[in-house]
This record gives C-alpha cells, structure tokens and sequence, in this order.
C-alpha cells in the first residue's frame, strides 16, 4: 500500500471563527491573519493506492462546484477543480477511484464529489442519472464525480446531514445526500469497520464537531505506525493544542475531552496524524511534554508514494 497527501482547493477564512475563543494575539503567531482577517486553510484529501487492490480516497475537500460569488463569500482560492488535477499527479482520475471515504458531508469535505461549477444552459426539465436540475440563475445541474467508487459515511451523521439543525444547516449542499442515495453505491457505516474497507481501516467517532464525524485510520503493521485522517477533530497542528477549538464546533467541552481521548490512544499506538486543514503540515507524530501538553513532530508538508 502506498500513501499520498492530495491537495485539493484551498481557502482563506476568518482566524476567529477557526480558533473560537483563542485570542487573534495567541493564534496570530501560529498562522498570520491577511487585511480580513483571513487565515490559509488546505481542504488536502488522503490517497491510498493498492489498498487490497483497490484505490482509496479519503476526503475530496471543498472543489470548485461554489458559483463565483459564493466561492469568493467562502474564500476558495482557484476556480478550477484543484483535486482532479492533484490525481492526475498520483496517475490517476477520478474514474480510477474505488472508494470514497467521507468524514462528514460538510461542504468543505464533500464539496470536491461534484464537477466543478459551470454557468447555465438552456435545459430540459429533468437531466439525466446522477444529475440535479437547476435552479433559475444557478449553474448547470450539479453532477457527481467518482463513477466508479463506493462512498462511505457514517450511518449517525447521515441522520444529521439528511436532518440538519439550524446551526449547520448552511455547512451541508443541497441534493446531495440524495445523489449519493441515487447512485447506489453508498454505505453508512456503523461501528469500528466497514463491509466494504473490512479490517484494513478502522473507524473512531467524534461528536462535538459534528454528530458522528467519522475519523479513519488506516492500520499499520502489527497495529503500529498507522495513520488516522483528523478531520474536523483536528483541523491541524495548532488545534492540536487541547484548549483550542473552532467556532464551527457544536460542543467546544465535548471536543476537548474527544480529543484528548484520541490523541492519548494514537500516542500509545504509534498512530500518526493527518490533517487536512493545515496549509503547510499534511502529517505529522502526535507528542507529550512533561508538563502534558499535546503536541507535535517528524512534520511532514507532502508525500507522494510513501509504504505503508
């Protein structure tokens, strides 16, 4: 098995909504604020290749599928589909994908399923399999990338995605949890593994993030040395830091105790952390000083092909 860190688009959105109740004067020194007060963020995606044959994709980050003026509201950075292009780096499309793991349906994670946006034409009312039509002055009908694959969400956040509460009701895109439903290809997963990954990749769960965030960890040998996709647990190595949590967060308290939960475990395993939020670490070795505070080492900023 060979792994790859993937990057996908990226954006600029505010330091304090993604680091809650962190003063800018503490968080400012880890990653410095633009005239907005915006902060680099990667949506990088995890490749597994040889995965028991199969090609693995965990994550494919926000895409370009948001119309000009809601890409420039959310602050993704390029118009074109960034993840597709980063396959082809690996000698890879999107068709040669077998499975898609997905954390959670938040846009950011999920927004990179769909075909990049495009400006409308005239349409016949309904379109084809695996389309949506639009909506008047919208793009053209949202179409879902990975023909090939099975997708895997967990089975209590896809209550949430396909129920929202009104304070994330904005993170989830319209339609589609029902094009994944349409495609016929999709497993919610319960419990620590998969029909699909069996035990080559075991599942953790988070909830104060998001009800049933959904953390993948891919085992190494002799359940040693593996590495574990963070998610919105762990956005990067700044929030690896117990105390600092997102604005974004359902329950802040929650989240610490998860975390700390989580990173004691991978410490003890040997499990290394990936991140997808982090515009300069993709992974990196969870650590523990002597006065116990969580941090990190052996960063890495990309890796192409590395044995697992």
């Amino acid at each position: 098995m060979k792994l790859w860190s993937i990057e996908g688009n990226t954006q600029r959105l505010d330091g304090g909504a993604m680091f809650g109740n962190a003063p800018k004067a503490m968080w400012s020194k880890w990653i410095p604020a633009d005239d907005q007060n915006r902060i680099p963020l990667a949506c990088r995606c995890l490749l597994a290749t040889d995965m028991d044959g199969r090609n693995v994709l965990f994550e494919t980050g926000i895409g370009a599928f948001f119309e000009p003026k809601l890409r420039e509201r959310y602050g993704v950075v390029e118009d074109r589909h960034v993840l597709l292009d980063s396959l082809k780096v690996a000698g890879l499309s999107h068709e040669d994908i077998d499975v898609v793991v997905l954390s959670h349906l938040h846009f950011d994670h999920v927004g990179g399923l769909l075909a990049a946006w495009e400006p409308a034409q005239e349409q016949p009312p309904s379109g084809p399999p695996g389309h949506l039509p639009p909506r008047a002055g919208e793009g053209k009908p949202m179409k879902l990338l990975f023909p090939n694959a099975q997708y895997l969400v967990g089975a209590m956040h896809w209550g949430r995605a396909t129920h929202p509460h009104p304070r994330d009701r904005a993170s989830f895109i319209p339609g589609v949890a029902e094009l994944l439903e349409q495609s016929g290809r999709l497993e919610k997963v319960e419990g620590e593994y998969s029909r699909t990954l069996g035990k080559t990749v075991r599942f953790h769960y988070s909830q104060g993030h998001t009800p049933g965030l959904m953390l993948s960890e891919i085992a190494g040998p002799h359940g040693k040395d593996g590495v574990v996709y963070c998610a919105d647990l762990i956005p990067g190595t700044a929030w690896v830091h117990l105390p600092v949590t997102m604005g974004y967060d359902r329950a802040p308290e929650m989240l610490i105790d998860e975390k700390r939960a989580f990173l004691d475990d991978k410490l003890e395993r040997g499990v290394r952390l990936f991140f997808t939020h982090d515009h300069a670490v993709a992974m990196a070795s969870p650590r523990r000083d002597e006065r116990g505070r969580y941090g990190v080492a052996d960063q890495q900023a990309h890796f192409a092909g590395a044995l697992l």
